[in-house]
């Protein structure tokens, strides 16, 4: 299950680091605040491994984009829910901080618009006969 979250990075907490029997892993909180005009929400995720250098490319105030997991555990008789980042990007539009190399993607969503049909205004859709409803 994926689901994404845009909004303004506020804060990177600190790393946080260890050994396991698998090797050492980090990993690294951040807070991103939705742009929902009339009521934001404060939203934390977090990034492990690799990702956490992915993250520190970006600056407080970045539009983000995360694409993120949810996943949640019991732990005496209490849940706790982790969002988990495996992938943090510029929002499309955040052109401010935006480095050289993602001035491409920036251009996808253009080609895909223009893929689509031109606009047809209401009435001349019901001017023409060949429409295929049974009624």
């Amino acid at each position: 299950m994926a689901l994404e979250l845009v909004g303004k990075l506020i804060k990177v907490l600190p790393e946080v680091s260890g050994q396991s029997q698998k090797g050492p892993w980090s990993k690294q909180e951040f807070v991103i605040e939705t742009l929902d005009a009339s009521y934001p929400k404060k939203v934390c995720l977090t990034a492990w491994g690799d990702k956490v250098a992915d993250l520190k490319q970006y600056a407080n105030g970045d539009t983000l984009k995360a694409t993120f997991s949810a996943e949640s555990r019991e732990y005496n008789e209490r849940w706790y829910t982790e969002l988990r980042a495996f992938r943090i990007e510029l929002a499309e539009g955040d052109g401010a901080s935006a480095p050289a190399p993602r001035s491409a993607p920036a251009q996808q969503p253009r080609s895909a618009q223009s893929s689509q049909p031109a606009a047809v205004s209401f009435n001349s859709a019901f001017d023409e006969e060949s429409n295929d409803l049974p009624f």
